[in-house]
């Protein structure tokens, strides 16, 4: 089985994060990398599932400066087979069609059996890029998936619904998931596995042109605004219950 794996190099979570300063993304300057954690259990999942079936081939695919190398080494270490680095120094250009476009050009060359992402990314969070892809390289696709296991010529994955609710769906090969954080252990890199990275295939392939202006910009970074207002509410007990409840509501959202 050839299992694709479309990971992220996004910020570490424990980075400190200054507004750059024409105000439309963060300062890059001084961050350090790592891989999005969601796409960190996609591709344990992919490890797994290859180690279930007893053979195969996982290939990691990043987009990105020169510098998501080392999170495509890292994902070497830990057992992938081969890497593709997507050269793209655009990507803050690029909205979320604009980006699985160029991950479905290099996907669609190794003709997988299965493409795993994460379900979003820590950075900003959309949860689009999967789905997207999956009706690009066109194949069906399920979402917020902890479990896949192999079933006949197929597979069987475990999904995640709300409440404690989980679905088991049966799905046809070549598929897309999209990984839920959680469902595995994460691996370390052992020292062997980092020795073995550096033998392996790491493959940078340019990235396809923008179709197009993006449908979607982002015109404004900037720290929630902090906000002091007072409001004294008057009426009896029961009044000045029934106008809180209305608030917390229809205001604050809480209720």
């Amino acid at each position: 089985m050839k299992i694709v794996v479309a990971i992220k190099q996004v910020p570490e979570r424990d980075a400190p994060v200054h507004i750059a300063a024409e105000g439309r993304w963060i300062d890059e300057g001084d961050l350090n990398y790592t891989i999005n954690e969601p796409d960190a259990y996609a591709l344990e999942e992919a490890l797994h599932l290859k180690e279930k079936v007893g053979s195969g081939e996982v290939i990691v695919v990043c987009a990105g400066p020169e510098r998501v190398q080392s999170t495509l080494r890292e994902a070497l270490a830990k057992g992938a087979d081969r890497a593709i680095h997507i050269e793209a120094d655009d990507l803050g250009s690029r909205d979320t069609l604009g980006i699985a476009q160029i991950l479905a050009e290099a996907i669609k060359t190794e003709s997988p059996d299965l493409v795993l992402t994460g379900l979003q990314s820590d950075d900003l969070g959309l949860g689009q890029t999967g789905v997207v892809l999956a009706e690009l390289i066109g194949v069906p696709h399920a979402t917020i998936i902890l479990q896949v296991e192999p079933s006949g010529d197929g597979i069987k994955v475990k999904r995640e619904l709300e409440d404690g609710w989980f679905q088991h769906v049966e799905m046809p090969l070549p598929a897309l998931l999209t990984i839920q954080s959680g469902g595995n252990k994460l691996r370390y890199a052992t020292l062997m596995g980092i020795k073995k990275a550096k033998t392996k295939e790491l493959k940078t392939v340019a990235a396809a042109a923008s179709s197009g202006a993006p449908s979607i910009t982002l015109e404004r970074v900037y720290l929630p605004e902090k906000q002091k207002k007072t409001e004294m509410l008057t009426g009896s007990p029961a009044e000045v219950a029934a106008k809180i409840v209305e608030k917390l509501k229809f205001e604050v959202r809480v209720l």
